[in-house]
């Protein structure tokens, strides 16, 4: 257990709505912004949404591997590996790690010190930002678990440490660790330091502390030589004292998690590791270093283990990092597991619920994916209908699965979607994964004869199109996607105000879409398929219902990429309609997010019609893009036998004109949009 990182993220969470803003300020400008443009409902359902989502503890384990990837060649089942990473090591009893975010435990190296592996990765990439030479001297500031960990990689490669902590008790322990000398912050740390360096002031300062105040790096600034280097690992204040740091001519060097390969998702979820001769030590092999100088006995942990609780005492071991009700002495605290009890992907939660008995008066469903759009949009409008029960979620992870499953007494969750499909009490399977894995299971539920609402995009590629097309033409189950903006009240009015029109309109459609981070899921072509395949067939679709004909062509340009700037997601969109309709699609990233999102103008029949971002009501109060209209029409279609509320034929439309966007823009040219063609 990180006993400071896992107290501050407990202490975060325990703090009421002003004072999470207080921590956040940047966030909670954004909630101010998406209420203005989105109104005060649909904001309130996505922040306590993100705020109800549970989030697990811990990010360094160690233990027995169970099963192994497909592509995974370094582990076996049986392993003894350790394993990092916040969102993967977690306090569980069994966890599924990255490759890159796993090292086999060195023979003769316990679990209880390979629990230590992604901790001691963090001390020596520390180390190592310092980049200090043979003979050099340290000063370490903060002497808890990192702290103490620092100064034992320091003293394994030869390095004089001198220690300096506020409590004289964890000088003590820094001492016992290996220290050559400690001090603690009032006891003359500037003379302490010339002494300690003949004068000259230590040669390089690692900053393992964790505070807000600025005391660290001006102390680090005082007791370093000139040209010294200071590697910051804590989180501590950074108001730099610009004349000491520039009369010393100081290297200040932030040192970033566990190493290089940290927060990309390419190394540590894809499993590509930076080539040796580039890149030496990456935070995997900063991991298997720190548990080869355990192995080699130049670490000991012994000292540092100061507490062990099995994990049905796990409470107990929070009391003790959060409160210590007994002022008891603690560093490293374990969580152990029983690795006999045998576990389960399918966990009942024994629902009370009573069924309603009547034939056809119930639709079941099963929820695949528990993200926030399926938190904050599926779940509430499902909430709504009274003829739809949800009856089982399967998510990546049990923590997601069983919160879900318990807020809306489900009757089991499941980390395996094929106990959705294989249970014949669901009728209906709703899809709410990252975009790579829709159409997939689109098909599989197709196949086996459920009914299937898959958010959209229904594929990335076309043969995924075709694939589960043609499953829906065999099945007995039907397919709806998620194109929820037709059934926005506001799309009905406009529809009905242009009447039975007989001549074309043209539709101007701008979206204002808000910037994502470079390395959200949602740029990886793979995982996401890029913005414009996830989202720009909500617009051709609803293009598509007012004018009440298919596409025939799309035409697209994109912005020439520019740094940050691509053309994947700043693009203008001509789509032709075979009724002689036109619609342009602007969407980009690049404006200023407290402009509203969307807003369409339709020309046509004599008229002017205008939805400015779906709101309605007093002043705009309120939004409706149609979610729970959408669900509802579904949920009647497949009680009553009716026709489906989007025609299969739309859906493939919508679809395949948004999959040839890519197409235009790479070849600079309109693209056919014809059904007859997909799939050769």
């Amino acid at each position: 257990m990180s006993a400071g990182t896992e107290e501050a993220v407990i202490k975060l969470a325990k703090k009421n709505l002003v004072g999470k803003a207080r921590e956040r300020p940047d966030l909670a400008k954004k909630v101010f912004e998406k209420a203005k443009n989105d109104g005060l409902v649909p904001t309130y359902r996505a922040v306590m949404g993100r705020l109800e989502s549970p989030s697990p503890l811990g990010y360094s384990c160690c233990g027995r591997v169970i099963e192994v990837g497909e592509n995974v060649e370094s582990f076996s089942e049986g392993d003894m590996v350790a394993c990092g990473g916040a969102g993967y090591a977690n306090h569980a009893e069994v966890v599924y790690v990255p490759e890159n975010l796993a090292t086999p435990l060195p023979d003769g190296v316990h679990p209880e010190d390979g629990a230590f592996a992604t901790i001691g990765a963090i001390a020596m990439q520390g180390v190592r930002r310092a980049d200090i030479s043979p003979g050099e001297n340290v000063a370490v500031i903060g002497l808890g678990l990192i702290g103490l960990l620092t100064t034992q990689i320091l003293n394994a490669y030869g390095s004089p440490v001198l220690g300096i902590d506020i409590d004289p008790t964890q000088v003590k322990k820094g001492l016992d660790c290996g220290l050559d000398q400690g001090v603690t912050i009032d006891d003359g740390v500037e003379q302490t330091a010339q002494s300690f360096s003949d004068g000259h002031g230590v040669d390089a300062v690692i900053i393992t502390a964790s505070t807000d105040s600025d005391q660290p790096i001006e102390m680090a600034g005082e007791i370093v030589r000139e040209q010294g280097r200071i590697s910051a690992v804590g989180q501590v204040g950074m108001d730099v004292p610009r004349n000491l740091y520039y009369e010393k001519e100081l290297d200040l060097r932030i040192s970033r998690s566990y190493g290089p390969g940290r927060y990309d998702q390419t190394y540590e979820e894809k499993g590509l590791s930076y080539p040796i001769e580039y890149v030496r030590w990456t935070e995997n092999r900063n991991m298997k270093e720190f548990l080869r100088l355990i192995a080699d006995g130049r670490i000991s942990l012994d000292s540092i283990r100061t507490h062990s609780f099995d994990f049905s005492e796990a409470l107990d071991a929070y009391d003790l990092i959060l409160d210590n009700p007994n002022d008891e002495d603690f560093t490293g605290v374990l969580l152990e597991y029983d690795t006999d009890i045998p576990h389960s992907q399918k966990v009942s939660l024994g629902s009370t619920r009573q069924k309603q008995q009547v034939e056809g008066s119930v639709v079941r469903a099963g929820l695949i994916g528990g993200g926030n759009f399926a938190r904050t949009t599926i779940l509430p409008a499902l909430s709504d209908i009274s003829s739809v029960e949800l009856r089982a979620v399967a998510t990546a992870t049990g923590k997601t699965a069983s919160s879900i499953g318990k807020d809306h007494s489900c009757e089991y969750v499941t980390t395996d979607y094929h106990d959705l499909l294989d249970d014949p009490e669901i009728d209906l399977v709703v899809i709410a994964t990252r975009n790579h894995l829709h159409a997939e299971m689109a098909e599989d539920a197709l196949n086996q004869g459920k009914h299937v609402f898959v958010e959209k995009p229904l594929a990335l590629t076309e043969s995924e199109l075709h694939d589960v097309l043609s499953a829906e033409q065999q099945s007995d189950g039907r397919l709806m996607v998620g194109f929820n903006r037709r059934f926005s009240h506001l799309s009905e009015e406009l529809k009905a105000e242009l009447g039975d029109q007989q001549s074309p309109v043209m539709i101007n459609y701008r979206v204002n879409a808000e910037s994502v981070p470079g390395d959200h899921w949602i740029h990886d072509i793979e995982q996401g398929g890029g913005r414009i395949r996830s989202e720009v067939c909500h617009f051709i679709d609803f293009a598509q219902f007012v004018t009440g004909s298919p596409p025939s062509r799309v035409y697209a340009s994109g912005l020439s990429p520019d740094g940050n700037i691509t053309a994947h997601e700043n693009a203008n969109i001509i789509v032709d309609f075979e009724d002689g309709s036109s619609a342009v699609v602007q969407y980009t990233a690049i404006g200023d997010s407290s402009l509203p999102k969307e807003r369409i103008e339709v020309f046509g029949a004599g008229k002017s019609q205008l939805i400015n971002n779906f709101k309605h009501g007093l002043f705009g109060a309120r939004q409706d893009k149609g979610h729970t209209t959408e669900y509802r029409a579904f949920i009647d279609t497949i009680r009553d036998g009716s026709p489906n509320p989007i025609s299969i034929e739309e859906i493939a439309s919508s679809s395949l004109a948004t999959l040839r966007i890519h197409n235009s823009m790479s070849k600079n040219q309109p693209i056919s949009v014809d059904l007859g063609s997909l799939g050769e």
